[in-house]
């Protein structure tokens, strides 16, 4: 066990001493649903208290977060650590991988259990524990993989969904045909079984066996390089796919989520299928979506342009960072994660010659959150509470974590990141906490970031330094039937509302409306907007206050003094709750 910022043991040493109760003073409490001026009691990794005027025992550690918000910690869907693919092993670990995931306020999770064809899923799945439980420096959950289907296979996935082992979602491929990908009909076979088992399938969607074909096209026509990678796989391909995944959905009366949706043509084809959806589904973007774009490709450096290469590949249209911004600001996706899946550059390099054969992945745990409020929040795009949604709060509904993850709430988790809106500070592979010395957001100045980070009641980023612990972190049963997902409890937020009118038929843009700020100290102004009506234009009847507390909604909070007097418009609400209007669920 270790501590990252001296990288000494830390063996027999208690690591809650002096840090099993924590106050979080003078900042403004930010979830999905609400904002308001709150104090946060921690004791013991679970928080006690929220709301002014509280009775603090003695020995207790303060936090002033004055000008600062305080979130629940980030909730990363989509991570692949120590998976081996394509001839390598990914450079983050599992101690390295959630070191950077904490170091960026990320404070929980959910990797992937990708079974080899013909391989048991349970033993898949004892090899991911046994390389995580004593490595995570904070929890983490696991998605398994349905890399092929059989009768034993559908035994498995029944073991697996029971509280010994605690799975509660499995991920098929439409791609990658000579290794994990599934036909039509074995994908309709796991679908039906997730649906008896009350699990949730996820997809990823591209024509497996167009690429194929595009890629022996590619080559023969001397097509070697990185660029071929986007050519053989462009956006009908995804659309395709992502329609044809929700056709199969809809046959087979499941639910659906469907991971690293990475362009325009994806998301009008989710829009269509929605509507015509017996079950929610779910669309899942990325940090790199967000970040960055496919002109890398192009690059005529090898190690820079195969960096990027991931799949489905980055899009060379430039406007497709800001579309999928928007696409989750408008409820369109619902969750954003990081895809991280690094590689070193001499791994990359087997690809050199033939596209096909670089290792497909990038970073992004670390950057995720910082990248999307910069995108989204800094341009007006989205405001916070919708921010913690896409971050942190909806993964935590829809993998049945809630509310002990996602929310900062009496009896949640003591996950919780202390966000500073002016904090600035340029990426750069040279100040990243992977194991790569490569960054694909290299340069970006970005505004706003953690400044603490609290893992399970422990200071983990302490006002900027790094103070992570080795197997600090536990495994996250995730049980089956989550309420967001099946509707068989009222998911919290629940609320009732009229059928729009023809001109509501557009999405409605979940933001505050203020004017975009081009100084980050704005971010008050905006935040004052939310505290109206339910404190938040995300979709919720729920309040943020808990029982008994003071309704703090207009107590005043104040970044800087300078911003008094502008004009800020009043919050809107999204039509559509997380899964669209089709789900049922609302």
């Amino acid at each position: 066990m270790t501590v990252d910022a001296t990288a000494t043991s830390v063996s027999g040493i208690n690591i809650k001493s002096s840090q099993n109760r924590l106050l979080i003073k003078n900042g403004r409490v930010v979830n999905d649903d609400g904002v308001e001026d709150s104090d946060v009691y921690i004791e013991d990794g679970i928080i006690k208290q929220v709301g002014r005027n509280l009775i603090i025992p003695g020995g207790t550690r303060t936090i002033d977060a004055t000008g600062k918000l305080v979130m629940p910690g980030g909730i990363d869907p989509h991570t692949h650590f120590e998976l081996e693919m394509m001839g390598a092993k990914t450079a983050d670990d599992f101690y390295k991988g959630t070191r950077a995931a904490v170091a960026g306020g990320t404070t929980t999770v959910i990797d992937f259990v990708l079974p080899q064809k013909g391989q048991s899923l349970l033993e898949a799945y004892a090899n991911w524990r046994e390389k995580a439980d004593n490595k995570v420096c904070c929890d983490y959950g696991l998605h398994v993989g349905v890399t092929w289907w059989s009768p034993s296979v559908k035994k498995e996935m029944e073991q697996l969904v029971s509280e010994q082992y605690g799975v509660n979602s499995f991920k098929m491929f439409m791609a990658y045909r000579d290794a994990w990908m599934l036909d039509d009909y074995d994908l309709y076979c796991a679908m039906e079984t997730c649906t008896l088992l009350k699990a949730l399938p996820q997809v990823h969607a591209e024509n497996g066996h167009i690429i194929a074909r595009n890629t022996e096209k590619l080559l023969t026509a001397g097509v070697t390089g990185p660029e071929g990678h986007e050519m053989s796989r462009d956006e009908e391909v995804e659309a395709e796919a992502v329609n044809r995944a929700c056709v199969i959905a809809n046959q087979a009366n499941s639910p659906l989520y469907i991971v690293h949706m990475m362009s325009k043509s994806a998301v009008e084809a989710l829009d269509l299928a929605r509507k015509r959806q017996k079950q929610p589904v779910f669309g899942e973007t990325l940090a790199a979506t967000v970040g960055t774009d496919g002109t890398h490709y192009r690059n005529s450096c090898f190690r820079h342009a195969a960096a990027h290469v991931l799949s489905p590949p980055l899009r060379p249209d430039t406007r497709t960072p800001q579309a999928m911004v928007e696409a989750l600001a408008d409820d369109r996706l619902q969750l954003i994660g990081s895809d991280n899946c690094t590689f070193h550059e001499k791994d990359k390099e087997l690809g050199k010659g033939n596209f096909s054969k670089i290792p497909n992945g990038v970073n992004g745990v670390e950057d995720r959150m910082s990248i999307l409020w910069e995108k989204a929040v800094n341009t007006d795009t989205m405001d916070p509470c919708r921010f913690v949604a896409v971050t942190s709060s909806t993964a935590a509904k829809v993998f049945n974590l809630w509310p002990q993850k996602g929310r900062v709430a009496v009896n949640s988790d003591a996950d919780i990141v202390v966000w500073d809106p002016r904090l600035e500070r340029t990426i750069t592979a040279a100040a990243h906490k992977h194991a790569v010395d490569f960054n694909i957001f290299e340069g970006q100045r970005v505004t706003g970031g953690p400044q603490y980070v609290i893992v399970n009641g422990r200071v983990c980023l302490d006002d900027g330094e790094l103070r992570v612990v080795e197997g600090l972190g536990k495994f996250l049963k995730t049980p089956p039937n989550s309420p967001f997902v099946y509707g068989g409890a009222p998911s919290i937020g629940k609320q009732q509302s009229a059928p729009p009118s023809p001109q509501q038929e557009s999405p409605v843009r979940v933001t505050n409306g203020t004017p975009t700020p081009t100084d980050l100290m704005l971010v008050n102004k905006q935040l004052e907007a939310l505290g109206s009506v339910s404190g938040c234009s995300t979709p919720t009847g729920r309040k943020m206050r808990e029982p008994g507390q003071r309704d703090l909604q207009n107590s005043t909070f104040s970044i800087s003094k300078e911003i008094e007097g502008l004009d800020t418009k009043t919050s809107v609400r999204v039509r559509n709750p997380p899964g669209g209007k089709s789900s049922g669920l609302w």
